[in-house]
């Protein structure tokens, strides 16, 4: 069986680029344009860059960890690589899109792969009317903000900001507010992967709020809508052995 065709792309870390100097000396590195995979080097943060990048190029991505935490990576090894990788998992990642309507009634987009964000620009709370499917859910939930989260978001900001860990084939999202005042016993909702998502800003220029799709930031935002595109699918490679379902289950087992 011939090698696989990677090419390699690195973070810009003083481990990474020794990574990337280490595989270099071991495989060619192939144009992205004719490669069979990417193989990326760093962390989880440098691995959601190159998943924006080739997202709809439906090219698969190999991961492995320079980096701290590497929930997206494998482990670091350059032994072996191209039958690695053929034994490897394939996950398919599903982004969401935003839409957002500004205090200048501009419309703006932005795809997510881990998360959409509102957070309140200013000292006061953000109030926002939450309606699912065109359906009015909350009259006002007062709050620093709101995350929606695709499964493989779910294991960051959501996270942190106490919200549920979805398997990955949960085929869910989960909506979850960021220190809620009002309704002061909700705690956020598992939504169906087809659900459409309306967050509106009630008292927008008294109560400003941003909008956030992992890198992008809008602000004075009066509206967003999001929803997932299962029409993009983002095939990210794990080792059997180590592979992302396993990992989320053990996020939801630690001290």
């Amino acid at each position: 069986m011939n090698p696989l065709k990677m090419h390699f792309l690195a973070d810009r870390t003083p481990s990474a680029k020794e990574a990337l100097k280490c595989v270099l000396e071991l495989y060619p590195n192939t144009p992205a344009a004719k490669a069979d995979v990417i193989v990326v080097l760093g962390g989880d943060g440098f691995m959601l860059k190159v998943m924006h990048r080739y997202l709809n190029k439906n090219m698969p991505l190999y991961g492995m960890n320079r980096g701290t935490i590497g929930f997206l990576m494998n482990n670091y090894d350059v032994k072996n690589l191209s039958a690695r990788i053929r034994k490897a998992v394939t996950v398919n990642l599903h982004p969401l899109e935003m839409t957002a309507i500004t205090e200048s009634k501009k419309e703006i987009k932005a795809m997510a792969i881990n998360e959409v964000s509102l957070l309140r620009q200013s000292r006061q709370a953000a109030n926002i009317k939450v309606n699912i499917n065109n359906k009015k859910r909350l009259d006002n939930l007062v709050c620093d903000g709101v995350i929606v989260a695709t499964p493989a978001g779910s294991t960051a900001y959501n996270l942190s900001a106490h919200g549920p860990i979805l398997p990955i084939e949960a085929n869910l999202m989960v909506l979850t507010p960021i220190s809620a005042f009002r309704p002061r016993r909700w705690h956020g909702a598992l939504l169906p992967r087809t659900a459409e998502i309306e967050l509106n800003i009630l008292q927008s220029a008294k109560r400003p709020v941003s909008a956030v799709a992992d890198y992008t930031e809008i602000r004075n935002v009066v509206s967003v809508k999001v929803k997932e595109i299962s029409e993009i699918s983002l095939p990210v490679l794990f080792d059997p052995e180590h592979n992302l379902e396993e990992r989320v289950l053990k996020e939801q087992f630690q001290d």
